[in-house]
Parts: structure tokens; C-alpha cells; sequence
């Protein structure tokens, strides 16, 4: 179902909001790893922020790829 109302937005329209989210995950990711939030545990931050720019990477081919 909630697949249905993703495509029913234009290509345009989803395009844009995969790049906006690419971009989303990105910066929070690197929040994280520079430790902009002042987490006690750095490895905890880096760990979240990694795991947060990989999965900014993954959408970016999968966008690029056309699967997204």
C-alpha cells in the first residue's frame, strides 16, 4: 500500500526527494562522525554516523541504478 503512493508521484518529484534524502542521510552521517551532538561514547558515534553515510551511499546507487 504504501508503495502505491510512492508511485504515483512523478519521476521528477521522486528524484528529488531521493537526492534530498541522500543528501539528509549524508549530512546527519557526518554529524555523527565529527561528534557535532557531543555523544560520551565516540565509537558509538562513529559507528551511527558510518552506518548512516553507507546507507546514504547504497540510496545514491540505487538511485543511480534506477531500482529506487
Amino acid at each position: 500500500m504504501e508503495n502505491d503512493n510512492m508511485n504515483n508521484l512523478p519521476k521528477g518529484g521522486r528524484l528529488i526527494f531521493g537526492i534530498f534524502m541522500i543528501l539528509v542521510y549524508l549530512a546527519v552521517g557526518l554529524l555523527f562522525i565529527f561528534d557535532v551532538f557531543n555523544i560520551d561514547n565516540i565509537a558509538i558515534s562513529a559507528s551511527v554516523g558510518g552506518v548512516l553515510c553507507a546507507y546514504g551511499v547504497w540510496r545514491g546507487y540505487r538511485l543511480w541504478k534506477g531500482t529506487n
